[in-house]
């Protein structure tokens, strides 16, 4: 299935995506896509009676709705940083023996085409296009990477927004970088694994002002996605509905000679295949 919430701001309601631009409203069945449901068995739930109405005809136009981050706000945004042996060496920095982890502040999620604004300050704003991981079962001390796909309640498109003189020339602290508001569109939807045949083989793009600024695989993650959950779940306990995102290929901003920088006016666009896709307008800070 494909879940997403559409609506304004706030008031988001839970559906299914059932045809290329019709939803199933699932907002009587559930109060939100977020821990409750997905720690319950939501999915599994809901899936009769989706396609009940979808046989019914019971479908509603998904044009001219705002689409809200597939997911209500999470416990927690956990990240994997230079997961990709390209990206590490277009950073200058080593291929890391571990995962690195670092958290960005949960309020950052915003829907796939909302405005991404900058924080006051900033002069090094990057995008970073990644495969989210949204955990449907509580996660501590997994025994493998295999278990890891029981915890797993589907994959969506983020854009890791960052703002690398705050994360880099701050105290190298990368939280401050990571988590000005609107600095994690999500989205459109999540999908759930039965509808991807392999999650590692993933083709994934970003565009800046219409120009292809990354172009990448998930089959060149050095840690793949069962590998990062099983990982993340020695050191923390993975709640129902939080995200991981789990880092993005060449082609960010800082790896540019000179490197290029968002401005005010900037438009993002970006996808994964099977996700996706995601528009952003960069807007000033307030």
């Amino acid at each position: 299935m494909k879940l997403l919430r559409v609506g304004p701001e706030g008031t988001e309601r839970p559906g299914v995506l059932v045809t290329e631009d019709g939803l199933v409203d699932v907002s009587d069945l559930v109060t939100d896509f977020d821990e409750e449901f997905f720690g319950s068995g939501g999915i599994a739930r809901i899936a009769p009676v989706v396609e009940e109405r979808r046989r019914e005809g019971r479908i509603t136009p998904l044009a001219g709705q705002r689409i809200g981050a597939p997911i209500a706000r999470p416990h927690q945004i956990i990240c994997v940083g230079l997961n990709y042996s390209d990206h590490a060496r277009e950073t200058g920095q080593a291929v890391p023996e571990e995962p690195i982890l670092f958290t960005k502040s949960p309020n950052t999620l915003v829907g796939p085409h909302d405005d991404v604004r900058l924080p006051r300050g900033a002069t090094k704003a990057d995008w970073e296009v990644e495969l989210g991981i949204v955990i449907g079962a509580r996660a501590s001390y997994l025994h493998s990477p295999v278990a890891a796909r029981d915890h797993i309640a589907g994959w969506v498109l983020v854009n890791d927004v960052s703002e690398r003189a705050f994360q880099m020339e701050r105290g190298g602290q990368w939280l401050k970088g990571k988590s000005a508001e609107t600095f994690n569109p999500a989205g459109p939807w999540l999908v759930t694994p039965d509808e991807v045949d392999d999650v590692t083989a993933l083709d994934m793009w970003l565009d800046v002002n219409g120009v292809r600024r990354q172009t990448g695989s998930t089959a060149t993650m050095i840690f793949d996605p069962y590998v990062i959950v099983h990982y993340i779940s020695q050191f923390l306990v993975l709640e129902p509905g939080d995200l991981i995102n789990t880092g993005t290929p060449p082609g960010v901003g800082m790896g540019f000679s000179p490197q290029i920088w968002l401005r005010e006016g900037d438009v993002m666009t970006l996808g994964i295949e099977g996700l996706g896709t995601q528009r952003q307008t960069v807007i000033g800070p307030r």
